[in-house]
């Protein structure tokens, strides 16, 4: 049996962890993500090089090619990949598995989780989450994609939008309505793995204001057939996979808005440092030192927030108060990032609406951040109900 960490193991593991990621995004990443946003994609071999250095398998089990790793862990990777990377699009695709394969880790049969899991944690292949479709936007309980059973098979027909790596996918954990007398509500919900080469199956490229290069697809599922053993769970559970795959993501979402907060801080102070106005370098004036405090006080508090939640949901304290502080939360560190990004923008002037500045690529990725995973509004709503207020 495993033994826990010490404290100071734990530490000298986090220390050890954003050395690497940092010396992996700073080369392998930042010198590359204009090119990409050009090109709308990231090449697949990055998948290759994060499954190789240990980076996609963190925090899943050993015996499908992972790492076991606490939240704190998990954070320091999100952190360290968006301040150093910053490049919002190669987040999402990159780490799209993270919301893709935990159902299938959680609910899968064995023969599945081995036959998926492994290559996915290598690189090899890449797994997507579907559950938006269009006009459903954070509504899960009005989808209308239907599975219904055909023999051994599923036979899927319906849409889905907004979805993360739906392009080059091997992989696509779908929300699908297997119960068609239940045309509304959660209970007739359930989850189902479809293979990316599936007959039946198209993707079209979206073209959005931020992450350039992280393929994002709308999908069409026109007679689709998986066979039966890709249920993931009980029919009609899907739901409740659903709503529990949500914490993790947004939890990630929060802890990468700190990392590109960061980002944006780091050139702003290095751009007042050297930049010179009026005989004086930008950092001499007060007003942009006092911007650069106001960044600095928004990080720090979503940092203390983050590292809070993170040691609860280590000592197994996931409660409804926890899901409600996640929710709040994620706004308040998007609202961090929001922030940062416009005054890095604001400090840089004219270099900050020049393509190519991180303020300027983070400035254009926030509201994806302050939507996905969950709009404000709807936080606020979930948070409320966790509180019973």
């Amino acid at each position: 049996m495993t033994q826990p960490a010490t404290s100071s193991e734990l530490q000298a593991d986090r220390a050890t962890l954003t050395d690497t990621v940092e010396r992996f995004a700073r080369s392998e990443i930042a010198p590359h993500v204009t090119a990409w946003d050009e090109a709308g994609e990231f090449p697949r071999s990055l998948y290759l090089r994060a499954g190789e250095l240990g980076l996609l398998g963190l925090g899943y089990p050993e015996a499908y090619g992972g790492t076991p790793a606490s939240y704190a862990l998990r954070m320091d990777l999100w952190v360290a990949l968006c301040h150093f990377g910053a490049s919002g699009g190669v987040l999402a695709s990159l780490m799209s598995h993270n919301i893709g394969l935990p159902p299938v880790l959680a609910y899968g049969s064995e023969a599945v989780r081995r036959e998926v899991i492994p290559p996915v944690l290598a690189g090899e292949q890449i797994a997507a989450l579907a559950i938006t479709e269009p006009g459903g936007g954070s509504d899960v309980a009005a989808l209308r994609t239907t599975a219904r059973r055909d023999g051994d098979d599923y036979v899927i027909d319906g849409e889905k939008v907004f979805i993360t790596s739906g392009m080059r996918a091997d992989w696509i954990t779908v929300a699908v309505r297997t119960n068609e007398a239940q045309a509304k509500g959660a209970s007739g919900i359930s989850m189902l793995l479809v293979p990316g080469a599936s007959s039946g199956l198209s993707r079209t490229r979206l073209d959005k204001m931020g992450w350039l290069c992280s393929d994002t697809a709308h999908l069409r599922f026109d007679g689709v057939r998986v066979p039966a053993r890709y249920l993931l769970g009980e029919e009609g559970a899907g739901f409740r996979i659903i709503m529990s795959n949500f914490n993790g993501e947004r939890f990630g979402m929060a802890a990468a808005a700190l990392g590109f907060s960061r980002a944006c801080f780091d050139e702003a102070l290095a751009w007042a440092r050297q930049r010179k106005t009026f005989g004086t370098a930008l950092v001499g004036h007060q007003a942009v030192r006092h911007k650069l405090v106001d960044m600095q006080m928004r990080i720090h508090s979503t940092a203390a927030w983050l590292e809070a939640l993170a040691t609860r949901a280590d000592a197994s304290d996931t409660s409804p108060d926890w899901v409600a502080q996640v929710c709040v939360l994620k706004n308040h560190a998007t609202q961090t990032m929001q922030f940062c990004a416009d005054q890095a923008v604001q400090i840089l002037g004219g270099m900050g609406f020049m393509r190519g500045t991180v303020s300027e690529r983070i400035y254009r990725e926030v509201k994806v951040m302050m939507i996905g995973g969950g709009a404000e509004d709807i936080m606020k709503d979930l948070a409320a109900r966790q509180w019973g207020l």
